[in-house]
């Protein structure tokens, strides 16, 4: 008989087991929610975890059932994950800036048994409590708090349980396939919708993260996830931390660009990751403070297009490399990641600098193809210049939704992702728009990512959003909506020519509207429905 290799399951457990036995006493450091830091290592992440692994056997859960976490990057919160995973249940992630009402609804959903939260959101689950009436056990990740007690009388602490067991716990042995985790979208249209991800597709995922033309993650660095653990797991980020061994910095709930400096600079942080919005704020704290960031090497850019003049100012400012990526709570999230290869090295900086505006190029796992937009089985060429809609298929991309949609890939099993965008030959994917935010203006499109990417290059702009508007003859027109940076005079027309010889004349907005506030969705993303439903007519009404 041919020889073979030995098979073992991956599992997530078997991450903070490597953390432990290897890594055991790097570092852990937590931002609590009364703004304590707590230092611990991976072994303590483990140990904790166990004991709290041994506490959930005693409340009767079965293989597969759902425990909810409603908290923010925290060492406790890190713990559960792994206890809930580990131990054969699926750790369902909720993010707290949904509507109470989705939130309602994505627990019932879920059919939470348990649901661990921060003292933060206590007021947040007493005015949804009548409305979960599936949740038979309440976990506060504290230790006893008699003002919680006083509101929900039945509460379990977290710091009790752990109290209460020991470590003595063999992580059991099942089937990779098996859900691990559970993260819903933001449902920006409609309920939003469940994404079940297996321990099999974390880990392949976490791995794939590590590799050197991703986000090149080793034991040698200080990893900050900005990114919340309620959005898509924290991009991967905590499994690939335990994989690593790297130390891991947990913010906290204080998402600030005065507290993130800080962070970086008190913690020697070297990579980080989140959402431009996120950036902009850090890189305005930074500058105001007279930080350089100076041990940062490099922050991984996702969640929405980023701007240009963001990654510029990272890396010339900063001497930080800003790496933009890509990807959605279908994909785990990683899609694509933009480092360049051998041959571009030769390439002018300026040259550099427009490969690494795209969103980069897929990683070993998953692959990526353009659908033309009005022929759905027609591909369309990857040369860089030609838009269709983006599929992706891969290890770590999604099959099924959670309880509905069940036609979530198309019939030769790919995911259509909503985007519009182009490939080049060397697999470099350029984000053009969602589908649902492109602008077609008599018969042209127009995308508003790069209409919004131009406004928020004028230092006086801090945020834009580009949105299709009625139009009696174009049918329709582009409006952009502005908020200024403060103590800023900029006007309309000041607005309007810095896109002057920057793309067509045609192009160019016809309107723009100054506004205080542009609100985000629970992934930091512009909700531009709002958007269209306040000021679609505007250009109807002159």
């Amino acid at each position: 008989m041919l020889g073979k290799m030995m098979y073992q399951p991956l599992l997530i457990s078997g991450l903070i087991e490597h953390a432990a036995r290897y890594h055991g006493d790097t570092a852990v450091l937590s931002k609590e929610v009364d703004g304590q830091m707590t230092h611990t290592n991976w072994r303590t992440v483990s140990d904790n975890s166990k004991r709290l692994a041994n506490a959930l056997a005693t409340l009767r859960l079965k293989s597969s059932e759902r425990i909810a976490t409603l908290a923010w990057n925290n060492r406790r919160h890190l713990e559960a994950w792994y206890a809930i995973s580990g131990s054969g249940m699926v750790c369902h992630t909720i993010n707290p800036r949904l509507f109470p009402e989705q939130l309602s609804y994505i627990i019932n959903d879920a059919d939470d048994r348990v649901l661990f939260f921060d003292t933060t959101f206590l007021p947040l689950i007493m005015a949804i409590r009548q409305h979960i009436k599936g949740v038979e056990h309440f976990i506060c990740l504290s230790d006893r708090d008699d003002s919680v007690v006083e509101k929900l009388p039945n509460v379990l602490f977290f710091d009790e349980l752990l109290a209460e067991n020991s470590t003595d716990f063999d992580w059991p042995q099942f089937d990779e396939a098996t859900a691990s985790s559970l993260c819903y979208t933001s449902g920006t249209t409609g309920n939003p919708k469940g994404i079940l991800y297996t321990h099999r597709s974390s880990v392949l995922h976490a791995m794939a993260l590590c590799m050197p033309d991703v986000s090149a993650l080793s034991a040698q660095d200080v990893l900050l996830p900005v990114v919340p653990m309620f959005h898509v797991n924290a991009w991967g980020t905590p499994y690939a931390a335990a994989l690593t061994g790297c130390s891991l910095i947990l913010p906290g709930p204080n998402l600030d660009g005065d507290s993130l400096v800080s962070l970086i600079d008190d913690c020697h942080v070297t990579v980080a990751l989140g959402v431009p919005t996120i950036w902009q704020s850090l890189l305005t704290a930074a500058k105001a403070r007279g930080s350089k960031l100076d041990s940062m090497t490099r922050t991984i850019v996702g969640g929405a297009a980023c701007p240009p003049s963001v990654i510029k100012t990272f890396r010339e400012d900063f001497n930080c490399d800003a790496v933009h990526g890509w990807g959605m709570t279908e994909t785990s999230p990683l899609g694509t990641m933009n480092q360049i290869k051998a041959k571009h090295k030769s390439l002018s900086k300026d040259e550099i600098n427009e490969l690494r505006n795209s969103q980069g190029r897929p990683p070993y796992g998953v692959q990526l193809r353009l659908i033309d937009t009005d022929e759905p089985l027609q591909r369309v060429e990857e040369d860089g210049m030609s838009q269709g809609r983006l599929q992706i298929k891969g290890h770590w991309i999604i099959n099924d939704y959670y309880t509905e949609n069940p036609d979530a890939i198309t019939e030769d099993g790919w995911f259509d992702t909503g985007d519009i965008a182009t490939i080049d030959a060397d697999g470099y994917m350029n984000i053009r728009d969602r589908s649902k935010d492109l602008i077609k203006s008599g018969g042209e499109w127009i995308s508003s990512v790069e209409l919004e990417n131009i406004a928020v290059a004028h230092p006086q702009i801090r945020m834009a959003a580009a949105i299709a508007a009625k139009h009696k003859k174009w049918s329709e027109r582009p409006v952009l909506i502005v908020v200024k940076e403060p103590d800023s005079e900029i006007d309309e027309s000041q607005v309007l020519s810095f896109y002057e010889g920057k793309i067509a004349s045609w192009q160019i907005p016809d309107k723009v509207i100054f506004v205080d506030n542009i609100v985000l969705n629970g992934a930091g993303k512009m909700v531009k429905k709002d958007l269209r439903d306040d000021y679609g007519n505007v250009l109807l009404d002159r």
